[in-house]
């Protein structure tokens, strides 16, 4: 059973998302929060596995929370679900760590399908959202504003392991990152923790916009 707390300012939003992923079997609402403070007051008691993360709130705000959720309790994966894309909410929201960014409006079987990609290790992004935040992070790239990795990490890098973050820059799931090597999702998961300890990075997110940002040497890892 997957755990889902659901985090809205509008009352008739919170109920209409309880109603629809409730009409799942596998799907338990565990917890509805009107603001950011509410959902971290909330947590310890309901300990969703996912909180769909409203944005514009009032008070604590979604961006802030999912830093202080992902700060406090790394295991809970927080989709974005706003009826705004703008840049800044895209940027902050997945550095922050969120792991799926959606319009409100998506379908129960896109949002459903979402909930189980990112129980599965994956992430999703909306189509038009995508397309922003690639802009965004290759903009970065050019000016040499992404995550500093030393040298010295990135020589440590088995060529596996470059495999697993290039899949991961691609978008792919523990899953289908498995399927692909031959591993055990188990096997992947654990690659994906000695690399983010290797490359000193909080978590996938950042992992993901790295390979991203570094996709040359990436390839280079590969190769070699």
């Amino acid at each position: 059973m997957i755990k889902v707390m659901i985090a809205d300012d509008q009352e008739l939003m919170r109920d209409s998302l309880q109603i629809l992923l409730s009409s799942k079997d596998d799907i338990q609402i565990v917890a509805l929060a009107k603001d950011g403070k509410e959902v971290l007051e909330l947590i310890p008691a309901a300990m969703p596995d996912i909180i769909l993360m409203d944005i514009r709130m009032p008070g604590m705000d979604g961006v802030t929370c999912t830093k202080y959720v992902k700060e406090r309790y790394p295991s809970i994966q927080v989709i974005v679900l706003t009826t705004f894309d703008d840049d800044e909410y895209i940027y902050d929201a997945l550095k922050y760590g969120a792991s799926s960014y959606l319009l409100k409006g998506v379908s129960l079987e896109e949002l459903n399908s979402a909930i189980h990609i990112v129980v599965e290790g994956g992430g999703m992004i909306h189509p038009n959202i995508a397309i922003k935040a690639m802009k965004m992070f290759s903009s970065m790239a050019k000016n040499n504003m992404d995550t500093e990795i030393n040298r010295a990490e990135i020589e440590h890098i088995s060529r596996t392991e470059w495999k697993i973050i290039e899949k991961i820059g691609n978008g792919l799931s523990n899953k289908e990152i498995a399927n692909e090597l031959c591993f055990t999702e188990g096997t992947v998961r654990n690659y994906i923790s000695i690399i983010l300890d290797k490359l000193s990075l909080r978590d996938r997110t950042q992992l993901a916009i790295w390979a991203v940002q570094n996709h040359k040497n990436v390839m280079k890892g590969i190769q070699k």
